[in-house]
């Protein structure tokens, strides 16, 4: 288990990442070589890539970022940029997303009403 100090250190580090993918995805992208390249470069902090993550199993995922050490919120925010790239339909990691929205669901012993509309509309599509 890590200490509070490099925990708190682990936490920065994940939130800045996934900031920086908030911004490369959410703004509107044709997804050339250099986008995903960007993209790539953010998701080497959790030993993945966009090849990886397409090919990865929802499972597989769900471990690989408790390995990561994401919170409930990060993992969350995780599925939310997983949705973000499948915008434009030059990728499809709805599925995945849904997978990580139930497995907070179910194992944070919390409902959130937000995670449970997400799933919703995942399930609508």
């Amino acid at each position: 288990m890590l200490n509070k100090g490099l925990r708190d250190e682990e936490s920065i580090r994940i939130e800045n990442t996934l900031r920086t993918l908030h911004a490369l995805i959410f703004v509107p992208k044709f997804w050339n070589a250099e986008d995903t390249n960007l993209i790539d470069e953010q998701l080497k902090n959790f030993g993945l890539s966009l090849e990886r993550t397409i090919e990865i199993p929802e499972e597989e995922l769900i471990l690989l970022l408790q390995r990561c050490h994401l919170d409930w919120n990060q993992q969350e925010e995780f599925a939310d940029i997983l949705i973000g790239l499948s915008h434009e339909k030059q990728f499809d990691f709805l599925a995945k997303a849904l997978a990580i929205y139930q497995y907070i669901q179910q194992e944070s012993k919390v409902f959130s009403f937000g995670i449970n509309t997400k799933i919703a509309s995942l399930k609508n599509k």
